[in-house]
């Protein structure tokens, strides 16, 4: 699985938990259902639900009667907290090893790995401020104004 696919991954599947109501191991929702809400493979479900599990976030219950269910309200999920469960970072690449004996190419990628650095503390603040419930909700104020990215395909 993609580093970039996770974080959606875990995202929908926390709102998926939370909307079904899932906070016991009685409502556990198994990842061959959460993996048709998504949609992916259920291989891929269980790998970030094993993550969000190490994270304190959900847990988890194997084999035939088993699933997720949620630890906290999704009131009290932040996405950067998702976004960290994850491993996640805002993705936007690494800076390229540089040539020995050019001064450019010793000196930039510090600078660019500096700008990523602050690039994904932006994309952090951005998300603790977006929770869980907020992902269900019609119009949340941690979302108004704002549209969806232009290459994220969105569903009608």
């Amino acid at each position: 699985m993609s580093d970039s696919q996770r974080f959606p991954v875990a995202a929908h599947a926390l709102a998926y938990l939370a909307h079904k109501g899932a906070y016991s191991p009685a409502e556990a929702a198994a990842s061959a259902v959460l993996a048709a809400s998504v949609p992916t493979n259920p291989v891929v479900v269980r790998r970030v639900t094993a993550m969000l599990a190490r994270a304190g976030l959900i847990a988890t219950r194997p084999g035939a009667s088993g699933g997720a269910w949620l630890l906290r309200r999704p009131e009290q999920i932040t996405l950067d907290q998702v976004l960290k469960a994850v491993n996640g970072c805002a993705h936007l690449g690494s800076p390229p090893a540089g040539a020995k004996g050019c001064p450019v190419s010793e000196h930039i990628p510090r600078q660019v790995a500096k700008a990523l650095t602050a690039a994904d503390r932006a994309a952090s603040e951005a998300l603790a401020k977006i929770t869980i419930a907020d992902l269900l909700a019609e119009n949340p104020p941690s979302l108004v104004g704002l549209e969806p990215h232009s290459s994220c395909p969105v569903a009608a």
